[in-house]
C-alpha cells in the first residue's frame, strides 16, 4: 500500500508483487475497485479493499488477463463488475478463448459482465468521476480511466513506467502493435499529472514515462519479430513466476504443448518448428539472466508469491482443463479454473 505524493485521498493504491496487477480503490460513497489481481488471490483482494472501504460495489476491469479479473467472482458476489464493451459478451456467453485463459495456461475463475462500457462513458468511481478511454493494443477490449479534475489516468497494460504491454499478433492481428501505438498517442495527449500503471512503481515524470513507451512501441510496429519474441518471452516468464518454476526436464515439453508457442513460430518462420523455437527461448532467456537454473529446476529471475494451497482446488474445472495446464506439475501454486466451464459435480 502506497500514500503516494502525487495521489490524491480518493486513492488508494497497492502496487503488488510482479506479475500481479497493482490493484487501485476509489474511496467514497460507491467504493469501487480497479482490477483485482490472480484467483488465487481472490480472497486475499477481497479482504483487503473490505478493510480499506467496506463493500465494493463496482469493479473496473482495464482488460481480460488472468492477472486483473482474477478476483470478479468472488467480488462479484456483492457488487457489479464492468469491463470493455467488446469482450462482455463473450464473457457473459463462456465462449472459447475468454480471457485468454486457455491459450496462455493462465486460470480464470468464471464471471459476468454486468456493465458493458463504451468509449467515452463516464463511470462514478468512490466520491468523483471517470471517463472510459478505450485503448486497445494490449488487448483489443483494453481500456483505461481518466479523471480530469486530478489529470489521473489508469493505464491498465498499456505502459509502465519502463516498457509497454505485449502485443498478441497471431490472435489479435498485425495490426495489434500499430492499435497499441495509437493507444499511446491518444493517452499521452491530455499530459496526465499522474499516470497508474498496472506492474511496477508510480512514474515519477510522466512525460518521460510516455516518450519510452511511445519509443518502445514503435519499435514493435517496425519490428513485428521483435513483438513476437517480446510476448513469447513475456508469456514464458510469466508462467514461470506464478508456477515457482519448472523441474528442468518438464520445460520445453510444456512450452511445445502450448498453443501460443505454435502461433509464435509459424509468425517467426513458416518453416520452424515448436520444438525448435521453444529450445531457442529457453537458451535465450536463460543467456538473458530472465530465466535461471536453481535447485528447484527452471525458474523466472524474479520471484512470485504463489496462492496458498487451500486454494488448489476451489472454482471450476472440465476434463481436459480450460485453463487448467496440461502436464503442469502438483507444485502448481494456482487452481485450475477457467472461463467457460460447468460446474464441477
Amino acid at each position: 500500500m502506497s500514500d503516494h505524493p502525487s495521489l490524491p485521498s480518493w486513492v488508494t493504491w497497492w502496487q503488488r508483487p510482479f506479475p500481479d496487477a497493482n490493484t487501485f480503490l476509489l474511496n467514497g460513497g460507491q467504493p469501487a475497485l480497479v482490477d483485482s489481481g490472480f484467483v488465487g488471490h481472490a480472497e486475499e483482494t477481497a479482504a483487503w479493499a473490505r478493510a480499506h472501504a467496506g463493500a465494493i460495489g463496482l469493479v473496473v476491469n482495464t482488460h481480460w488477463h488472468s492477472d486483473h479479473v482474477g478476483g470478479n467472482a468472488l467480488l462479484q458476489a456483492q457488487g457489479a463488475i464492468a469491463a470493455g464493451t467488446p469482450k462482455a459478451e463473450a464473457i457473459g456467453r463462456r465462449d472459447p478463448g475468454c480471457c485468454a485463459a486457455e491459450y496462455l495456461d493462465q486460470p480464470v475463475a468464471p464471471y459476468t459482465v454486468d456493465m458493458p462500457l463504451d468509449d467515452g462513458q463516464v463511470l462514478r468511481l468512490g466520491d468523483t468521476d471517470g471517463e472510459v478511454v478505450r485503448t486497445p493494443g494490449h488487448t483489443p477490449g483494453h481500456l483505461a480511466l481518466w479523471q480530469p479534475e486530478e489529470r489521473l489516468l489508469m493505464v491498465g497494460d498499456a505502459l509502465s513506467d519502463c516498457d509497454v504491454g505485449w502485443v498478441n499478433l497471431a490472435v489479435d492481428g498485425l495490426e495489434a502493435a500499430a492499435a497499441a501505438l495509437a493507444s499511446l498517442k491518444r493517452m499521452a495527449d491530455p499530459a496526465p499529472r499522474v499516470i497508474l500503471p498496472s506492474h511496477g512503481p508510480i512514474p515519477a515524470d510522466p512525460a518521460a514515462a510516455f516518450a519510452a513507451a511511445l519509443r518502445r512501441a514503435q519499435r514493435l510496429v517496425d519490428d513485428p519479430d521483435g513483438a513476437v519474441w517480446y510476448g513469447a518471452r513475456r508469456i514464458f516468464a510469466f508462467a514461470l513466476m506464478i508456477r515457482e518454476g519448472f523441474p528442468a526436464p518438464e520445460v520445453e515439453p510444456y512450452l511445445q504443448a502450448r498453443a501460443w508457442l505454435t502461433d509464435a513460430a509459424r509468425l517467426l518462420d513458416r518453416d520452424r518448428a515448436p520444438e525448435t523455437l521453444a529450445t531457442e527461448l529457453v537458451t535465450t532467456t536463460r543467456a538473458s539472466g530472465a530465466v535461471v537454473l536453481q535447485a528447484a529446476g527452471t525458474c523466472a529471475s524474479q520471484s512470485f508469491p504463489g496462492a496458498d494451497a487451500d486454494g488448489r482446488d476451489r472454482g471450476w474445472t472440465r476434463h481436459g482443463g480450460m485453463g487448467t495446464g496440461e502436464g503442469r506439475t502438483r507444485r502448481d501454486p494456482l487452481p485450475g479454473v477457467g472461463p467457460v466451464e460447468q460446474p464441477a459435480p
